[in-house]
């Protein structure tokens, strides 16, 4: 079964959100071309509520971006971002949604952030979402979205965990930090993540 997951392809990760990925809005475009490639499609999305503790706001005298130690791990502090409810946690609009099977919200703790779309990042709380692709007989996994650097990486490299084969679809993705994006994607290609174009699978 192909499947394609979107990561975080939210209102607040695009140009003018409060924490916009560069060129976040040019990968939205390609993702509505892939769809039609794949057989199921899912999605992830930061759900915080208001108090979490990775954002700034919420540790007097820190400042978005600064790094604490917050339950025995190192934590960058975030501007408020995708709070539940809000516009800004919302799908963007341009997305074609019509095909998204399932949704799976991530963050909702506000003690520990959660960049995995399957597990928070103490490994403690699943999303739910590894079961439902095993149920759905899914073995190969494409995935895009924002940030490709954080929440897509780290969501790749549960899913190898979890024993799935990993593709990055690297035009309908776009990094928070594009200028250290390279050291990313070696440290996914060491553990066997296969690396495509879109036009690669349009052309299947």
């Amino acid at each position: 079964m192909k499947t394609l997951i979107m990561i975080d392809v939210q209102n607040d990760f695009m140009p003018g959100g409060s924490l916009a990925v560069p060129g976040g809005n040019l990968i939205v475009p390609v993702i509505n071309r892939i769809q039609s490639h794949f057989d199921l499609i899912l999605a992830t999305q930061d759900w915080h509520p208001v108090n979490h503790k990775s954002f700034a706001s919420n540790h007097f005298g820190t400042k978005p971006f600064d790094r604490m130690v917050l339950h025995g791990s190192l934590q960058t502090l975030w501007p408020d971002h995708c709070i539940q409810g809000t516009t800004g946690a919302e799908l963007d609009k341009n997305i074609e949604s019509d095909r998204i099977a399932a949704i799976f919200r991530k963050g909702m703790d506000p003690e520990v952030d959660s960049y995995s779309g399957f597990y928070d990042n103490n490994h403690a709380l699943s999303t739910g979402l590894a079961g439902y692709l095993k149920e759905k007989g899914a073995n190969e996994i494409c995935f895009c979205g924002l940030a490709a650097d954080i929440c897509v990486y780290y969501s790749i490299l549960d899913s190898i965990l979890e024993g799935f084969f990993a593709t990055f679809i690297e035009d309908a993705s776009s990094p928070l930090y594009p200028e250290k994006f390279d050291d990313i994607k070696c440290e996914l290609a060491k553990v066997g993540v296969r690396f495509v174009h879109s036009r690669e699978l349009l052309a299947d």
